[in-house]
Order: structure tokens, then C-alpha cells, then sequence
């Protein structure tokens, strides 16, 4: 334990973050890492449970009260190789993940939890800097190859794996540069594409070789890579949006989020944008969907110059703080205010779109809305709604953001072709702890197997999965499993 009374004596503090009207004027990041005082200290509330609820809300097992104790003690060599026992990416999660492991903190029964993800952030980024994450090939290659399809989180923790047990691992990826979700369904402002590229030229130093533009089933024969690679791990993502089928979806200036934030994503690395632009500037722009995705819509829209930005979901607003039915440890579905929110938004709850309203032209002109009431069961649940009357309105918008979240991977191409099973949610069906499909050299992990979740919790499908490879190769694993991971 770092220090005994740090939690009596230290409250949580937040980064600094650039001023809200400053940082719209670009897209970089904008939340600044801890002064080495501030980082001790919080790293000083951690109060080294007994169980360690922290450990078993991380989908990853990150050994948090122990990177902790090391953070505190300037031990950051330590804590770098603890961290990186579990996680091959904390640059990633550091930036991005919602922190399943904060609302499992003890600390949090009655106090604000200690401040994981930023220290999580900070070890790795002083890692870099200190000079301690340097490219390491395996001593000795096994001679077995494997495939990885999708070079998101889920790939490229299954490719780092892998490699490390020493096979050769070839990724594929249908965009023009690895990457997946990472490079192109999040916002720069959120997670620079520098940090992204700073971790494929290390992978591929270590001897892992990336294939782009290469969109396996269409491009690419999968009679080719069942050939040449001895396992192949499906790693794609959840890829096909939730359409919203009202009158006038066809109208221009409806949109799906993702085709929205891959534009403006490219543009920023000064890439070129497919199809025509889809641009908020100048526009009233509705965003449909209150998760990340529509977090990330709002501040795309906001730095394009967007007149104004609504938010709303059909779905009844989420409570401000845990009820009864969201008892610590588990993780609260709670009201989200995110920095984009902060930087300018109407959001509304309870509201249900019946019409996309349009011009002679076929052009965007309104949506119409209506006020909805939900009945709820006695777990908070809600079950289902009704029109509250009189409350039908028009609201000017030029442009719609679908961001409702994802069905399940696209089946054309891959799948079809490949003639793995699929689950009843149209997800690729690979048993959860074995990951391997019906065909037993082909495996999956991540959005494309349990469908739409978290970046860490495609990071922790990635490395089980590339465990679960290695044993179907060599008979048994040399990788590490999520139970007694030795760290130092």
C-alpha cells in the first residue's frame, strides 16, 4: 500500500483541460497529463483492498492496487511492467475506455474512486518517454502462421500475443491503414492518430506484418489464407449500424454516425474522404443516440461549425447517481456528461423521431419528434412507452446523426464465404472461453463474436483468443491467461 491514510487525506482531482472555446478550434487533444505532485497523490488513494474490486471490474485484470503502490513510490520502470502484464495498450484505454474498473473501486462506496485511467494514462506515457517500451521479437519463431482479419483493438491484441509466443502474424485490414475503431470511429480530439501510429511501427518492429487495403472474401481469396496460415482469428468489428426506418430516411442529410466521424477522421490526417462530404458546418444538426458514438458527433459538429447541436434518445433520462438497483460494485448506468456535452448541446430524453421531413429538393428540412413516457418494472427497467399527447413538434435540422449503435458484423464477403456459424444476434458463434468457431483453425474475439462493447474489453477477447490459438498449435500455451498473471 502506497500511503496507509492517503485515502483520509487526498480527494480526487481531475487533469486540467484546455478551455472549451480554445480547444473547438482544433482537433487535437486537450486534457493534460498530472503534475509528478498531483499524479503521487492519487495514486495515494488507492487503498490496497483486500479484494481488490478494481481487478475484477477491469475486463483485463489489470493489477491495479499493485501499479498503484508503484506509481506512488516513483517506481515507474515497476509499474510499467506491471501494467503491461494485462494490457497491451494503455495508451489506448488510458484515453478511451469508461473505466469499468472506477465504479468497482471500494473507495467509491462513499467517495469519488481513485483516478485509474489517468494514472493508467500516465505510467505508459512516461514509459515512452523514459525510454522503457522498446520493440522485442521473440528469441525463438515457432514456424506456425496466423491470420488476423481487423487490425481494431481486438486484432491487434490477438496479433501482440501471438507474437510474443513466437508465431509468424500477418493482420489484415479492408481500410487504408491499421487501425480499425482506433483509427477511424474516434475522434483526435479523444485519441490523437499519433499515439495510434506509435504503436503499429512498434508492432511492426517486432515482426508483425500488416496488410491494408486488403479486404478478405472480396479482394483477398480465403482460399489463400486457409491455405497458407495454420489458424485464422476473425477480429472484424460490429460493423452494420441500427437504421432508423421512419417516413423520409431517405432524405439527403440523414446519415450514419460512423460515415460522419471516418470523414472528418481522414480529413484530419489530411487523407482523402470517399463518397460526398457529410459536413455539420453552418447546419442544425440532430444527433440520434446518447453513447459514445453521439458524444463523439457533438464534438465533430461543434468544431466544423456546426448553427446548433441537439442530442436526444427515445430512452428515458439515466439517473445522476446509484439507486438501488445499480448497487456498488456493479457498473452503473448513469448520466454521462462528456467533454463534448461541455462544449455545446441541447440533449433530451424520452424522445421518439416519426418523421425525417424534406423539400421539394428531397433535402433535409426538419425532423418531427414526439414526447414519449415509459412504464417502468421494479428493477428500473424500462419496458415500454407511450406518446405523451400534445407534446408532436417539427424541429428545423439539416442534417441527422444516426447513432444508435451497431446489429452485428456484415455477413457479405467473409462470413458467407467463410461458412462459420453465426449466433441468433448474427454475431460470428465461437463459445465464449474457447473462441474457436466451427471450423477448428478459424477463431473469433471482439465486436465481431460478442457483438458492440468496449475497447478494453476487445483487448481482453483479443489476448484470451490468441491464448486459445497457441494452444490449438503447439498443444499448450506459454501466454498468460487472465487468472495468476505474474507480473514482476
Amino acid at each position: 500500500m502506497g500511503k496507509v491514510t492517503g485515502f483520509l487525506e487526498y480527494e480526487r482531482t481531475a487533469p486540467v483541460k484546455e478551455d472549451a472555446k480554445t480547444r473547438l478550434k482544433h482537433y487535437n487533444e486537450f486534457v493534460e497529463t498530472f503534475e509528478a505532485e498531483q499524479i503521487n497523490k492519487q495514486a495515494a488513494r488507492c487503498m490496497d483492498c483486500g479484494v481488490p474490486f478494481c481487478q475484477s471490474g477491469c475486463p483485463l485484470g489489470n493489477v491495479i492496487p499493485e501499479f498503484n503502490e508503484a506509481v506512488y513510490k516513483g517506481d515507474w520502470q515497476l509499474a510499467t511492467t506491471i501494467l503491461l502484464s494485462t494490457n497491451n495498450f494503455p495508451e489506448f484505454t488510458g484515453r478511451i475506455c469508461p473505466a469499468p474498473c472506477e465504479s468497482a473501486c471500494v473507495l467509491g462506496i462513499n467517495k469519488s474512486p481513485v483516478s485509474i485511467e489517468e494514472i493508467e494514462k500516465h505510467i505508459i506515457e512516461t514509459a515512452f518517454a523514459k525510454g522503457y517500451i522498446k520493440a522485442e521479437q521473440p528469441l525463438i519463431r515457432t514456424g506456425k502462421k496466423v491470420a488476423v482479419i481487423g487490425s481494431g483493438p481486438a486484432g491487434l491484441a490477438a496479433a501482440a500475443q501471438l507474437n510474443k509466443a513466437g508465431h509468424e502474424v500477418v493482420v489484415y485490414e479492408r481500410d487504408d491503414t491499421p487501425g480499425g475503431l482506433l483509427n477511424y470511429g474516434i475522434p483526435d480530439f479523444k485519441l490523437q492518430k499519433d499515439v495510434v501510429t506509435r504503436r503499429i511501427a512498434l508492432m511492426e518492429k517486432e515482426g508483425i506484418v500488416f496488410k491494408c487495403n486488403a479486404n478478405v472474401g472480396v479482394n483477398v481469396e480465403l482460399n489463400t489464407l486457409l491455405r497458407d496460415y495454420q489458424s485464422i482469428i476473425l477480429a472484424g468489428g460490429s460493423t452494420i449500424p441500427r437504421d432508423l426506418p421512419a417516413k423520409g430516411r431517405e432524405a439527403k442529410g440523414v446519415h450514419f454516425a460512423m460515415d460522419f466521424l471516418k470523414q472528418q477522421n481522414k480529413r484530419v490526417r489530411g487523407f482523402a474522404v470517399d463518397g460526398e462530404d457529410i459536413l455539420a458546418t453552418g447546419k442544425d444538426v440532430i444527433v440520434i443516440g446518447g453513447g459514445d458514438t453521439g458524444s463523439d458527433c457533438i464534438g465533430t459538429s461543434n468544431r466544423q461549425g456546426a448553427k446548433s447541436v441537439t442530442q436526444f434518445e427515445i430512452m428515458p433520462m439515466p439517473a445522476s447517481a446509484r439507486t438501488s438497483n445499480m448497487p456498488w460494485p456493479t457498473y452503473p448506468m448513469l448520466l454521462k456528461v462528456t467533454t463534448s456535452h461541455e462544449e455545446g448541446c441541447e440533449r433530451g430524453w424520452g424522445v421518439n423521431t416519426k418523421e425525417f421531413i424534406k423539400d421539394e429538393q428531397g433535402n433535409l428540412k426538419a425532423v418531427k419528434v414526439v414526447d414519449v413516457e415509459w412504464d417502468i418494472d421494479a428493477t428500473g427497467r424500462p419496458l415500454n412507452f407511450k406518446e405523451k399527447p400534445g407534446t408532436e413538434r417539427d424541429l428545423p435540422c439539416q442534417l441527422v446523426l444516426l447513432a444508435m449503435g451497431f446489429l452485428h458484423p456484415q455477413k457479405e464477403g467473409l462470413i458467407e464465404k467463410l461458412g462459420v456459424e453465426t449466433d441468433n444476434r448474427g454475431n460470428v458463434k465461437a463459445e465464449e472461453g474457447k473462441y474457436q468457431t466451427n471450423i477448428a483453425k478459424i477463431f473469433a474475439a471482439g465486436d465481431m463474436r460478442r457483438g458492440q462493447s468496449l475497447v478494453v474489453w476487445a483487448i481482453s477477447e483479443g489476448r484470451e483468443a490468441a491464448r486459445k490459438v497457441d494452444q490449438y498449435l503447439m498443444g499448450h500455451s506459454s501466454l498468460p491467461s487472465k487468472d495468476g498473471i505474474p507480473y514482476a
